[in-house]
């Protein structure tokens, strides 16, 4: 049995290449482009895994990783930032949202699986 995760970001190309990183790794993607279309998407399935952008229209990464811990669905499952923004006080920000962990943008596809293996059961 697969497994399903979560992949929000307002960039098509960078959508594709998380997409195809996790597919090659066995995962089944769903895809949004921003935080809302993504938070529907939470409560509607529950996911294994999710990556965020942070930086996104209509709502932010902080935004919805806030919201989907609200949520049962959302509220355990590990959420992953994937962004060009590695400051420290974003990443606190992010910590207490309820990140699970932080990928700085652009990634390497072996990093990336090596940050989910680490959050993924």
């Amino acid at each position: 049995m697969s497994k399903h995760a979560l992949v929000i970001d307002d960039s098509n190309t960078m959508r594709q290449m998380v997409t195809f990183t996790l597919q090659d790794a066995g995962y089944t993607v769903v895809e949004a482009d921003n935080g809302q279309t993504a938070l529907d998407q939470a409560k509607a399935k529950a996911f294994d895994l999710i990556i965020t952008d942070l930086n996104m229209p209509v709502m932010d990464g902080i935004t919805f990783i806030q919201q989907a811990r609200k949520d049962s669905l959302s509220r355990h499952a590990p959420i992953l930032m994937l962004t060009t923004e590695n400051a420290p006080e974003r990443k606190q920000a992010g910590k207490a949202a309820g990140a699970t962990g932080w990928i700085v943008k652009p990634f390497e596809p072996a990093t990336l699986l090596g940050a989910v293996g680490k959050v993924v059961r």
